[in-house]
């Protein structure tokens, strides 16, 4: 399934718009910024599908009604663009256990690579609500490694992965190759990738204009 924030403006739309901007990306702390503002908001918008339980709590002047998450999920990010968004997930998840994956793409041409997935960190992820995250999620071959090697840590329960920008070739990929129960939360969609598989307008290389051009 896919929830495609896009479709309403909202606050998600001006972060969105900001994150692509050229000239405002060229300052990298209000780039990560807005990554974990959008990660923020996505999450709250994935919490509302996660189950509570209603709780009595004792306030100075009385008992409340109130509900308590009844089980924290596990955060997965993809390094190392993915970490902007892990922190701004870890503000609203504030309990949860992590784990981190890193992911890359080795070209043998422009146009051909393979995904590697290099290192790996994780709790018992086994009958676990994940999310994972990742700003761009544009072939899905990414996704898919990531969530294979992550198996052996355990099966989930629930899959939910929050992106900035999205492709519907990549979403249809995860769908096909992740369980069909699997939801994707992203806040934008765009619908172009070049031949060396970036997407189009999408904003650049996220890791790079979060923490620094690589070599």
């Amino acid at each position: 399934m896919i929830h495609n924030l896009s479709e309403e403006a909202s606050i998600l739309s001006h972060y969105v718009a900001e994150i692509r901007d050229v000239n405002i990306q060229k300052d990298p702390m209000r780039f990560r910024t807005n990554l974990e503002r959008i990660a923020e908001i996505l999450g709250y918008e994935v919490s509302k599908k996660m189950n509570y339980a209603p709780v009595e709590i004792q306030t100075p002047l009385g008992i409340s009604e109130e509900h308590r998450l009844v089980e924290d999920p596990v955060l997965i990010t993809i390094l190392r663009a993915g970490l902007a968004m892990h922190n701004g997930l870890l503000r609203t998840f504030d309990r949860c256990d992590s784990a981190f994956v890193s992911a890359f793409r080795e070209h043998s041409s422009p146009e051909e690579f393979e995904i590697h997935v290099e290192y790996l960190a994780a709790p018992n992820l086994d009958n676990r609500v994940w999310i994972i995250s990742d700003p761009m999620l544009a072939t899905g071959n990414s996704m898919i490694n990531v969530y294979q090697a992550l198996l052996k840590y355990g099966k989930p329960k629930k899959v939910y992965i929050i992106t900035a920008i999205s492709t519907p070739q990549a979403v249809e990929l995860v769908k096909k190759h992740l369980p069909s129960n699997a939801e994707i939360w992203t806040a934008a969609i765009d619908t172009e990738l070049t031949a060396e598989s970036y997407i189009v307008p999408g904003l650049g290389d996220a890791g790079d204009l979060a923490f620094g051009v690589k070599v």
